[in-house]
């Protein structure tokens, strides 16, 4: 077991943690009975308290059991931050069934994947992303949709400014297999009993690798609940606690800091749609928020704001998150403006968030932190898969309750992503990295081809495979590009097919219809050919360590 670093571990917090053998749901209907009329998520200045939060959610289940969804079964989640997503996350475990989280920004096209892979039936999405979900509706694919339009659960009277999904009214649906939002909740079916057990799946949220479609990432109730707790724990979390939802509850961070933590604690989340710099703020202001789990990006670009200054931020106690590097100017100026310093992690959605963390009290910058309660890091040879020592840079590995039980569907995978090491079940990350003489984890590049834009993952082979549909497009290399603001940028190598009359302008704009907008390359070069192996394979690693070697940070 990795030790090494209980030497800088938090005072008076145990190495081990004995974790509740509740489902997910559970948790929400104790808080509900402990504190139902405390405030659970405050939408645009409406509060939603716990008790009204538990009715919905069991209102909906029923719904969902009324349409033939059992135990087991898996329901697509397709929505931004609201209340019903919220809603529709813990009526879809109180009905026993799988949540599928599906990032809102993929496009019609990408869907498809998630509803074979799933053989799901049955969905629900924000009314702004019906769009995408409606031929599959449309084709019997999806047998019912529940449709929600999240201007229903705000205070009419905010002055807050309003992103345009949420000013947006509910729309009228007609189309069949389509179900407004409403009418799912008033139609008066309660849930049988719930059965779950903590060993039983209760998430499959999609992450991908170097080959190959997203990988469903199989976590149990028990998975989930170890990192909800293990956070909750090492930041000295409470009750009274208010935390800003800025991170997409769709992705596996933001489901745990922004909502499965929070209400098993019986705190309040103050929910954002969209990040908006000055809306956090004020936000942050006018609640006293105490809590906030981001990326870099979202805290570069609230200090980048001249404003940031006259707002009262003096209750915040604890930030954190990941996504890239803390740069250490941006970390020093947040450190002069609240008094507070940045503390980083990581995580994987194969480990539903965070295995390390730093200490609170003694946070090192651009570093992931130190292995969390009963979790064994360990730095690997990725050829050889020999243990290093420290200050030797090789893959991560890790070893713990919330690592998933395997990719779904994936047999071969599962084979090349674990490996045994004194008696235990490691995951390879892909990440390379080292630790230092205190335990601390660093990470300096990547196995994986994963491209980091943002915090957003992309995967280089997915989007090569959805260009390989564009009909003038012969080859395609995905690599990423150094961007100042974002980290990293796409940039796709392409070969037209002969005779093709396709541009840069043109191709882009094809890919912005075919795939989320930050999949979409910023960046697309006409090559004559792209170089290959003895074998034939084209050589991406040349390409990229071409592109990071001769291309300077740019401000795009």
């Amino acid at each position: 077991m990795f030790d090494r670093h209980h030497a800088v571990w938090p005072e008076n917090v145990p190495y081990t943690l004995t974790l509740p053998r509740t489902s997910l749901y559970e948790n929400l209907e104790i808080s509900a009975r402990r504190y139902p009329d405390r405030a659970a998520i405050i939408y645009y200045d409406r509060e939603l308290s716990y008790k009204t939060l538990d009715a919905e959610v069991n209102r909906l289940a029923g719904f969902l059991q009324a349409k033939g969804v059992v135990a087991g079964d898996r329901v697509l989640l397709f929505m931004q931050n609201a209340p019903q997503f919220v809603i529709a996350y813990y009526a879809i475990l109180r009905a026993d069934a799988v949540v599928v989280p599906v990032n809102p920004m993929n496009q019609s096209p990408e869907l498809a994947h998630y509803i074979d892979d799933t053989e799901a039936t049955v969905a629900i999405c924000g009314q702004e992303r019906f769009e995408a979900m409606a031929p599959w509706v449309a084709a019997g694919r999806i047998t019912t949709c529940v449709v929600a339009a999240y201007n229903d659960y705000i205070d009419p009277d905010t002055d807050l400014d309003l992103p345009a999904e949420v000013a947006a009214p509910a729309a009228e649906l007609s189309q069949p297999g389509a179900v407004a939002w409403a009418e799912a909740l008033s139609a008066g079916h309660a849930p049988g009993p719930h059965a779950a057990q903590s060993d039983d799946l209760a998430v499959l949220p999609y992450s991908s690798g170097t080959t190959g479609a997203p990988k469903g990432c199989m976590h149990t109730h028990a998975s989930v609940t170890a990192t909800m707790v293990n956070g909750l724990v090492w930041t000295r979390s409470h009750p009274e606690g208010l935390t800003l939802g800025t991170l997409p509850l769709f992705h596996v961070t933001g489901m745990q800091n922004s909502m499965n933590s929070p209400i098993y604690a019986g705190s309040t989340v103050v929910l954002m749609t969209r990040w908006d710099r000055l809306t956090a703020a004020r936000l942050i202001e006018r609640y006293r928020i105490n809590r906030w789990t981001n990326i870099v990006t979202m805290v570069i670009d609230m200090l980048a704001d001249p404003a940031i200054e006259s707002f009262d931020l003096s209750s915040l106690e604890h930030l954190s998150g990941g996504g890239a590097a803390m740069p250490e100017a941006v970390s020093d100026k947040l450190f002069a403006l609240t008094g507070l310093r940045y503390v980083e992690g990581y995580g994987l959605s194969e480990t539903i968030a965070a295995t390390h963390l730093n200490p609170p009290d003694a946070p090192k910058k651009q570093c992931l932190g130190v292995p969390l309660f009963d979790v064994d890091s360990r730095i690997i040879d990725p050829e050889t898969t020999n243990e290093l020592g420290v200050g030797e840079v090789g893959e991560i590995i890790t070893h713990g309750p919330q690592v998933q039980t395997g990719y779904w569907r994936r047999p071969e995978a599962n084979a090349a992503s674990y490996l045994a090491l004194d008696g235990k079940r490691f995951f390879r990350t892909g990440d390379l990295g080292y630790y230092d003489d205190e335990g601390y984890f660093f990470i300096v590049d990547r196995v994986k081809r994963m491209i980091n834009a943002s915090g957003y993952k992309v995967w280089p082979a997915e989007v090569e495979s959805m260009m390989f549909n564009h009909p003038e497009i012969r080859e395609a290399c995905v690599i990423s590009q150094p961007d100042a603001r974002r980290g990293e940028k796409v940039k796709a190598c392409v070969v037209l097919a002969a005779d093709a009359a396709a541009t840069p302008e043109t191709i882009r704009e094809w890919c912005r219809e075919q795939m989320a907008a930050y999949k979409v390359p910023s960046v697309i070069k006409i090559c004559e050919a792209l170089p290959r192996s003895p074998t034939g394979k084209i050589q991406w690693r040349q390409l990229q360590e071409a592109e990071w070697a001769d291309t300077a940070p740019a401000d795009a």
